[in-house]
This record gives C-alpha cells, structure tokens and sequence, in this order.
C-alpha cells in the first residue's frame, strides 16, 4: 500500500483520482460472530455508497448491527469479509500501524456521550487529535480554538467538561471530531442523550457545518425525526441496508397518526 494515501493533503481536490467523489463505499461486507457453534452473521454483504458532503442517516432496531457497522467502516474492527474504501482506500489493507494514522486523519468520531477527557479543557480535547498526529502544540491548539468557535464554544475554552452543559459537551465532541477536517464523520446516536431543545440546537450545528465544511455525515440514530431531515436514509435490517420506507398511519386507538417505518419502528407525530 503506497503510503502517501495515508498523509492525502487536507487541501487536496477530494475529486481528484478514481471514485473520490465516493467519500465512503462499503461491497459485500460481512461481520460474523462465533460464540462456541453458534454463528450470529450481524452485517451479511452489506453494500453502501456515501457522496462528499452527503448527511446520511441509518435508522434499526436495537442489536441490529449498527454500531458494528460503525466500528467497520471506522477502522475499528475487522471484518470476516468484504471491503471498506474511503476516499477510494481500502482501509482493511492497511496494517494496524497505517489504520490508526488513517483513521486519524480522515475519520471523525461522534458519540452518544461525548467521551471527552474531563482533567482537560475544551480547547485541550479538541486539540488532543491533532497534538497525537504530530502538530506543534501552538498550531494544534490554534486549530482546536476556530473549530470551538465554529460551534459557539469561543467563550468556554477554558473549561473543563464538568463546568459545561450537556450540550456544551456535546459540541467540544464535534469540534473534536472536526478539528481534523476528515473526509467522514461517524455519529453513533449524537443527540440520544440530549433533551429536545438541545438536540434540534445540535443537528442545526451538524447541518452548519456539514454545509460549509463539504464533510461527509453518516449518522445512526434511533430518532426518526432526527432521520428525515439528512439528506438521506437507510434501514439496517438483517445486516443488510433496506430502502426506508415511510408512511403516516392512524392508531385507531388512540386517534393519533404515528409514523410507521418498513413495517415496524412505530412513532407518534
């Protein structure tokens, strides 16, 4: 593997090259689990294409597979088989060494809690990704600080998680996860743990900045108000990605329209 992928420029026409519209592409991939002769196949050739700057949003049950999938095409497991290319890599052929660079370059993470490092300031977890890879501390930090206010945080960088609210939290994650400026952000249930306010002032953040900064968003979430305002939308199910069908029905019992999504996953609107 030529190790010049590993360090593609930030500045670089993400174009440029086979597929590099093509930020993420997934082709037949599998995850197995074995547990004595008991074989749980999770994801079972799953196929997905994600553009540049495409929000993407995948809705399941729970124990479906999606955090697995997260955790594949985040180059944090390996799969029993099948293939995952970012920006037209296959990232599984790297050696763990090269995943890690990789991954720290290219790949933003986003969690349902923000695992943040609480002896630090905000303007230190951002900057954490980028002191890890190399840069000077004075640039890292600088970096970490236009990110914070990019997300509203300029009057709270110097605080600690514990000073800071829950959604405060939350956006030092994202600046976290952006700092980089990768090519793909994976949110794993990014506004699950925020009240309803909270929550629309975080996806308002995440279409900002997914707006001006062209980055990729593949979000899962349970929340299928959160689902229908990305771009798009996909079912995972029986590890494999359905199209999302949608339909608002009426609950002849209780008067009020739900929406029902492929057959099940029931809501109230």
């Amino acid at each position: 593997m030529n190790k010049s992928y590993l360090h593609m420029s930030k500045d670089a026409d993400i174009n440029e090259g086979k597929n590099m519209s093509e930020v993420l592409r997934c082709t037949q991939l599998t995850k197995i689990y074995q547990q004595g002769e008991i074989e749980s196949n999770v994801l079972d050739k799953l196929e997905l294409s994600v553009k540049q700057g495409e929000l993407l949003a995948i809705v399941g049950s729970s124990g479906c597979g999606k955090s697995t999938f997260l955790h594949l095409a985040g180059a944090l497991d390996i799969p029993s088989s099948g293939q995952v290319f970012i920006n037209d890599i296959d990232i599984h052929q790297l050696s763990d060494k090269q995943r890690a660079t990789f991954r720290n370059h290219h790949i933003g993470f986003i969690y349902q809690f923000h695992h943040l490092m609480m002896e630090f300031t905000a303007l230190e977890n951002v900057a954490m990704p980028l002191m890890i890879r190399g840069d000077k501390p004075k640039a890292a930090l600088q970096a970490a600080q236009d990110m914070l206010e990019q997300v509203g945080l300029s009057h709270r960088i110097d605080y600690r998680p514990a000073q800071l609210s829950g959604g405060e939290r939350q956006r030092v994650a994202i600046a976290r996860a952006l700092v980089t400026k990768p090519s793909l952000i994976l949110a794993d249930e990014p506004t699950g743990n925020l009240d309803s306010e909270t929550a629309e002032q975080i996806y308002q953040l995440i279409r900002s900045l997914n707006t001006s900064i062209k980055t990729s968003f593949v979000i899962v979430t349970h929340d299928l108000s959160l689902a229908m305002r990305m771009d798009r939308q996909v079912r995972l199910t029986q590890g494999k990605l359905l199209p999302f069908k949608e339909q608002t029905v009426l609950n002849a019992e209780t008067g009020n329209n739900e929406i029902q999504v492929n057959g099940s996953e029931i809501k109230h609107v």
